[in-house]
């Protein structure tokens, strides 16, 4: 029995005992002040109203029936009848000692009693590098994983491979035009085709492996294309010139496919297996894996988008317009129908969607979790208009929103954009910067929260920058312990009576915290909750550092002051794992 159930049991007996078969919910808070005492509880004002007694009256008949407890060493009534309880110094002792029995597995729950819960996250589109934005979804989305693991959930990690559609074929189609530049053949490249410099290392490679095989005359590859408006049209937002620069890249396309034939093919492939594997690499190097990395190509292939299209229109879910089918999604509260297949018979991205998730919900999750960038924030209304319609419980579905960071270097804003090529990458973000600070300050802030990325301080090594300044903390646990150069298998077991300092109290509350909360951090799917609670348990340890000695003369005081600094190392690394830092020995 922890602490607080402890407490917990305490006053549903004195409840009981005041209120013979009264059904008593326990609530123990943690008072924003100390001076309202280590816990507060409300059930004489929640208990008040129904039986119309006065609160205040009903706390202290409570506090009066309280059994005797060896922990408590007063109990108070405040404001309208709340009951404020004081602890003893003994009562805080016992979570050190549990930290030492249960070391990495400290903090575990069993909130999730063992439910499937699929997190699926990053699914970028594999167009090209990762950039910073991508990083934000990935250093969530695997910390995400690891609370819900920790609570006691079994968790699958995704990610959906957009392997199919109008992006892929974009990028298949830029490193063509870049393989016949390099060869001569100069066909104005658009500007909104993919720009970057890995289309050309891509092209490149092609180029030394395959020769002049995939060449074509640049006046067959134009013939039939729709004319490119101008260039200053399209930027000042002409709507008409974006929509014909859409058309001529669509052209090219089409050019592309019937000139190459199977062997586009080939250039779809390579440049999907590129991309992929590239992104594969960097998430691995960025501690971020997955279990399943899910085709949408599969979900053709396998007829599943055509099958879940058949199934909302045998329901009644889907009327024809202008050649194309839609879904009523207004019949299930989104703002506006949607299109699943057009009048050329392609299926949309929204028809894959509905079959991808479809598919999540017949692998049996119990839970389904999407992280999506903040811009998508209006797909969710469809999606599970769609899921409604199919007959399943929507509500199993949520989707938890990632704001893209914004990096700063020198005070000035980086601009980042796939398709220009001027973009910072998260390999480049790493290398700057290192993976710790990097995984550290994404989830430093709630997700669906602005986040300006600081590189100088995220650099620096200073109190001011949060990952430094808690792994310093860790680091100086260790430096204390390798000067005394005892034996650590001893710790478990000494007089812990002796810490009474309020620097020491403080810092044993702060431990006993930690379980709850990442039972909270699970509930509300927040890991910047844990980011935030290392940052102040730091804090602590510092201050305890700072005033008082721990290697003293008294040998029993020593070793208990060791015994409590080892458990807060304990739980500095287990929470820094959780986030995907490290916990380093020396800084």
């Amino acid at each position: 029995m922890t602490l607080k159930e402890h407490l917990a049991n305490l006053l549903e007996q004195a409840v009981a005992d005041i209120l013979p078969g009264q059904q008593a919910v326990i609530e123990l808070e943690r008072p924003k002040s100390a001076e309202h005492g280590d816990f507060a509880c409300n059930i004489a004002m929640r208990l008040a109203k129904p039986l119309k007694k006065n609160p205040r009256e009903l706390a202290q008949a409570i506090v009066r029936a309280l059994p005797v407890s060896n922990i408590i060493e007063k109990a108070e009534i405040a404001g309208a009848g709340f009951i404020n309880l004081k602890l003893k110094p003994a009562a805080w002792t016992g979570i050190v000692q549990a930290i030492h029995e249960q070391g990495t597995r400290f903090g575990r729950g069993n909130l999730g009693k063992g439910q499937s819960v699929q997190v699926e996250f990053v699914s970028a589109n594999p167009t090209g590098p990762l950039h910073v934005g991508h990083g934000r979804g990935a250093a969530y989305g695997a910390s995400l994983a690891n609370v819900l693991e920790t609570a006691g959930y079994t968790v699958t990690r995704e990610y959906y491979v957009n392997d199919a559609g109008r992006q892929m074929d974009i990028l298949a189609l830029s490193t063509w035009l870049r393989y016949l530049e390099l060869q001569g053949i100069l066909v104005p490249f658009p500007s909104n085709a993919y720009q970057g410099d890995y289309v050309r290392d891509m092209a490149r490679a092609i180029l030394q492996e395959h020769g002049d095989r995939y060449m074509h005359d640049p006046s067959r590859i134009l013939d039939g294309v729709p004319a490119r408006p101008d260039d200053e049209l399209v930027e000042g937002g002409d709507p008409l010139a974006k929509a014909q620069n859409e058309a001529h890249l669509d052209g090219l396309i089409a050019a592309a496919k019937k000139l190459l034939g199977i062997d586009y093919a080939y250039f779809h492939g390579f440049v999907l297996n590129e991309q992929l594997s590239d992104c594969k690499e960097d998430l691995l190097e960025f501690g971020v894996t997955f279990n399943e990395w899910f085709s949408e190509k599969s979900l053709f292939d396998t007829g599943k988008v055509a099958a879940v299209v058949k199934k909302l229109e045998a329901t009644g879910h889907l009327y024809e317009q202008d050649g194309a089918r839609w879904f009523k999604a207004t019949a299930f509260g989104d703002e506006k129908d949607r299109v699943v297949q057009r009048a050329n018979g392609e299926f949309t991205y929204f028809a894959s969607d509905i079959a991808y998730h479809a598919n999540k919900f017949e692998r049996g999750f119990d839970r389904i979790i999407d992280v999506w960038g903040a811009d998508h924030h209006g797909y969710i209304p469809r999606v599970k208009a769609a899921l409604t319609a199919l007959g399943l419980d929507a509500e199993k579905l949520v989707v938890s929103l990632v704001q893209f960071a914004v990096l700063y270097r020198g005070g000035q804003k980086v601009q980042m954009s796939t398709r220009s090529g001027s973009f910072v990458t998260l390999r480049e973000l790493r290398s700057e910067v290192g993976n710790d600070a990097a995984r550290f300050y994404y989830v430093l802030r709630k997700s669906d929260q602005h986040l300006d990325f600081d590189l100088d301080l995220a650099k620096s090594q200073s109190n001011d920058n949060p990952v430094y300044y808690i792994q310093y903390a860790h680091a100086r646990v260790c430096s204390v312990l390798a000067e005394w150069g005892g034996d650590l298998s001893i710790l478990p077991r000494v007089d812990l009576g002796l810490l009474t300092s309020p620097y020491e109290l403080d810092l044993m509350k702060r431990l006993m915290a930690y379980p709850e909360i990442l039972e909270t951090a699970a509930k509300e799917l927040s890991p910047h909750q844990i980011a935030y609670y290392l940052k102040d348990m730091a804090g602590d340890l510092h201050t305890y550092y700072n005033a008082e000695k721990f290697l003293v003369e008294d040998e029993a005081l020593k070793l208990a002051r060791l015994s409590l600094i080892t458990a807060t190392r304990q739980v500095l690394s287990n929470g820094l794992l959780m986030l995907g830092v490290s916990a380093p020995e020396k800084m």
